[in-house]
């Protein structure tokens, strides 16, 4: 069983408790005009070039056979689609300006690196499976999640819910926790901003919130300015999940000004011209009490 990633990050605190080796497995099927993880999107890998570590030698425009590197006015240009041997292009750059955004790894591989943290998981961690959508390769999410519980270690689970409901339900026996987002609680408003109507994700968090692990599911909701931060917006999410799950926790996310500068490598255009900046300790406090007002118990507010 193998699978595409396109990170793993060690020592993580926000994927959970204790520290944590978060999993970003690659490929999403929403397409968030604010997506965090712009190169986690794409199911298909792709190479990335990094310019601040270019010293602009020509190897790459030399060495390539389709046109996957060109010089114009003394820059280079890459284009992603041709044809090219790119673990030659890669291995024959000087610096280390030349990646692939992601590598296809087997679960073996991914439990021998896990096991390499497994010291910082006696005092509270785990593994979390993050993405892109985590359960679109729900086969090879199962099975890491399978290995994980096989040698005790906590296991944690991020994931959008826009996946067919069998998925939710392979993984659910493997999980200690899971983080689901719903974003926007509006249809018309979700599919103009995440790109699909909200119905599946609806009907997913109903499935989570009624299994037996509904004390260990945190619904989650990313304040972006103008779009998910509004009373209308953060009330009808709380009224919604907490109809399902009195003692459900909901936990506000800060917007994270930082995902602007990734959107260059993977060819996008960021939503904000002007990148806004993270709310204060005040705006996220009011938020949660928005959140209250509509009947949610348990508010997890990040600061």
């Amino acid at each position: 069983m193998k699978g595409t990633i396109f990170d793993i990050r060690r020592f993580s605190t926000h994927d959970g408790d204790g520290i944590r080796t978060t999993i970003f497995l690659k490929g999403c099927p929403l397409s968030c005009v604010w997506c965090q993880n712009p190169e986690g999107i794409s199911v298909w890998r792709r190479p990335l070039y990094f310019e601040n570590r270019c010293i602009h030698c020509g190897t790459c425009v030399c060495t390539c056979q389709n046109g996957g590197f060109q010089m114009e006015n003394g820059r280079i240009l890459l284009d992603p689609r041709a044809e090219e041997d790119w673990d030659h292009l890669i291995y024959q750059c000087p610096t280390g300006a030349i990646e692939m955004d992601s590598r296809i790894a087997s679960v073996d591989e991914i439990m021998e690196e896990v096991r390499k943290d497994r010291v910082f998981y006696e005092h509270g961690g785990g593994v979390t499976l993050s993405g892109g959508e985590p359960l679109l390769q729900w086969e090879f999410a199962r099975e890491i999640l399978k290995a994980c519980r096989e040698e005790g270690i906590h296991t944690a689970l991020e994931t959008a819910l826009y996946v067919p409901e069998a998925a939710v339900k392979a993984v659910i026996p493997y999980l200690d926790m899971a983080f689901a987002d719903l974003k926007i609680i509006d249809d018309k408003q979700h599919r103009q901003l995440v790109g699909t109507s909200n119905e599946r994700i609806k009907q997913n968090i109903h499935t989570m919130l009624e299994s037996s692990m509904k004390e260990r599911v945190i619904i989650r909701t990313p304040m972006i300015p103008g779009m998910t931060a509004t009373k209308e917006n953060i009330q009808g999410i709380a009224a919604f999940i907490s109809s399902i799950y009195p003692d459900v926790s909901y936990e506000l996310l800060n917007y994270n000004p930082l995902a602007e500068a990734k959107y260059h490598l993977v060819d996008k255009e960021y939503c904000f011209q002007d990148n806004p900046q993270m709310y204060s300790k005040e705006n996220m406090q009011q938020f949660g009490e928005w959140a209250r007002q509509a009947g949610v118990k348990h508010i997890i507010i990040e600061s």
